[in-house]
C-alpha cells in the first residue's frame, strides 16, 4: 500500500461534472489500496473572479492590510473546491474529509499573495489515513505566526502539493493537468512538438524557472529538495483507466540521469511572455552600484531574472535587467522615486514589449557549440538579441515580443526537436 498525493488544477476541477470525474478516479486508487492525499485547486475563473470583485471595491491599494484580505478573500476559492470533491467523494461510498490550509496546519511566513512555506504538522493527517480517510487539503494557502491566512501566489496548488507529499514522505505525486505531460515546447506554438516520457529534475526547474506553464518553479524546488517523486498528466483521460497503465502515463521527473537522457543535447525551448525590461541609464560605475540597483528592489519582494550591464563610458555604466509583468510598475516607480536619486541616475527607462526563449538540456553540458547554434539560428531569422543569460544546462535571451513564434519555431526545428516523420 502506498502514500499517493494527487494534485488537480483549476480546469479539472471546472465543474461539477469534472469534480465527479475526480471523484471516481481518486476513489479507484483509494480502492486499489492506496493511502490518498487531493490538492485541488479552485474551480477555473473563480480566483480570477474573486481578485476582480476586490479591483472593483479598491483599484489601486498598496497597504499590508489589503493584501492581507486579498489573502483571504483568494484562498476561499480552494475551500470550495475541497468541500466539493469530499461530498463527491462521499456519493462515490468513501470516507472523505476535507481541510483548509491552516487547519492542518500548512505554516508560512507572512508575505501576503507571495507566502513561503516554512511546515506543515503531519499529525492530524495521518490519523485520519490511519483510519481508512481519503484526506483532501486546500491548495495555494496557509497561516502566518499571527495566525493570519496567506497564499502562495499563482500556481501555488503545485507547491502545496510537493511540500504535502514531501512532509507525508509520500511515494509519489501526480500533478493532473489538462496537458497530458511535458512537451519539448507549447504545442499551440510548435504544433511538431513532442511528449516526453522522462525530464530530470534540472531541466525541468530551468524550464518551469523560464516560462513553461506545466508546473510552478517552487514545486519544482520542493521536489529536488525533499527528492519527492513527481509525474505530471492528464486529468481528462477516462476517470477508469487501467491503474498500472495510468500510473505509468505522461511525464515523469527524474533525478537520476542516463544514457538515453543524455543523447539529447537540448530537451525543450522554454519561453515566457510575462516579463518586462527596465534600464537604469547613466548610474556610477563604482563598486556597490548593482547592490544599491537591486537591493532595494529585492526588499519590495521583487523577484529579478536576467541582468545586465554595460561597458564604463566616461565613468557612466547603464544597468539593465527583467521583472515579472506583475511587478513592473511597481518595481518602475520604486526605482524613479527613490533608488535613482540616491545613485544620481540620469534615467529609468522600461519595455513591456519583450520575452524571453531559453533552450534547455543536460546534454548541453558535454557538447561545444550549442550556444552558437541558438544565435546564429535566430540571426537568420533576424531576430535581434537584447540580453543574454546562461547556466550550466540553459541558455536564454530577450528578444522583441513580436518574434517570439518565430524564434520558438526556428529554434525547435535547428535542435532537432521537431516529431519524427
Amino acid at each position: 500500500m502506498a502514500l499517493i498525493v494527487h494534485k488537480y488544477g483549476g480546469t479539472s476541477m471546472g465543474s461539477p461534472e469534472r469534480i465527479r470525474n475526480v471523484a471516481k478516479r481518486v476513489a479507484k486508487w483509494a480502492r486499489a489500496g492506496h493511502q490518498m492525499v487531493v490538492v485541488p485547486s479552485a474551480m477555473s475563473g473563480e480566483t480570477n473572479r474573486l481578485l476582480g470583485l476586490a479591483s472593483e471595491l479598491a483599484p489601486s491599494q498598496a497597504k499590508s492590510s489589503y493584501y492581507r484580505e486579498l489573502d483571504m478573500l483568494a484562498s476561499t476559492g480552494e475551500q470550495a473546491s475541497s468541500a466539493l470533491l469530499a461530498i463527491a467523494l462521499q456519493s462515490e461510498g468513501m470516507d472523505a474529509i476535507s481541510y483548509a490550509g491552516w487547519q492542518v496546519p500548512v505554516r508560512t511566513d507572512s508575505s501576503y499573495t507571495k507566502a513561503r512555506i516554512e511546515s506543515i504538522d503531519d499529525v492530524r493527517v495521518r490519523g485520519d489515513l490511519d483510519a481508512g480517510r481519503v484526506v483532501i487539503i486546500t491548495g495555494f494557502q496557509g497561516i502566518d505566526p499571527q495566525g493570519n491566512v496567506t497564499t502562495l501566489g499563482r500556481g501555488g496548488s503545485d507547491t502545496s502539493a510537493v511540500a504535502i507529499a514531501a512532509a507525508l514522505k509520500a511515494n509519489e505525486c501526480l500533478i493532473y493537468t489538462d496537458v497530458d505531460g511535458v512537451y519539448t515546447t507549447d504545442p499551440r506554438v510548435v504544433p511538431a512538438a513532442k511528449r516526453l516520457g522522462t525530464v530530470s529534475f534540472e531541466e525541468m526547474l530551468e524550464m518551469a524557472s523560464l516560462g513553461s506553464k506545466v508546473l510552478q518553479i517552487r514545486s519544482v524546488e520542493f521536489a529536488g529538495k525533499y527528492k519527492v517523486p513527481m509525474r505530471v498528466l492528464s486529468s481528462f483521460t477516462p476517470w477508469d483507466i487501467d491503474l498500472d497503465e495510468e500510473a505509468k502515463s505522461g511525464t515523469l521527473i527524474t533525478f537520476e540521469e542516463d544514457e538515453k537522457m543524455e543523447k539529447a543535447v537540448v530537451s525543450g525551448i522554454a519561453f515566457n511572455r510575462g516579463e518586462a525590461k527596465i534600464s537604469v541609464l547613466g548610474v556610477p560605475d563604482t563598486p556597490g552600484i548593482a547592490a544599491g540597483i537591486l537591493g532595494p528592489v529585492a526588499d519590495a519582494n521583487i523577484e529579478v531574472d536576467v541582468i545586465i550591464q554595460n561597458i564604463s563610458k566616461d565613468g557612466k555604466t547603464d544597468f539593465s535587467f527583467t521583472v515579472n509583468q506583475g511587478d513592473y510598475q511597481r518595481a518602475l516607480e520604486l526605482l524613479r522615486d527613490k533608488v535613482a536619486p540616491a545613485l544620481g541616475a540620469s534615467e529609468v527607462v522600461g519595455n513591456q514589449n519583450i520575452a524571453k526563449v531559453s533552450i534547455v538540456g543536460i546534454g548541453m553540458r558535454s557538447h561545444v557549440g550549442v550556444a552558437s547554434t541558438m544565435f546564429r539560428t535566430l540571426s537568420q531569422e533576424g531576430v535581434n538579441i537584447q540580453m543574454i543569460s546562461t547556466s550550466e544546462i540553459k541558455t536564454s535571451v530577450v528578444i522583441d515580443e513580436k518574434y517570439l513564434e518565430l524564434a520558438v519555431r526556428s529554434l525547435h526545428t535547428a535542435f532537432g526537436l521537431d516529431k519524427s516523420e
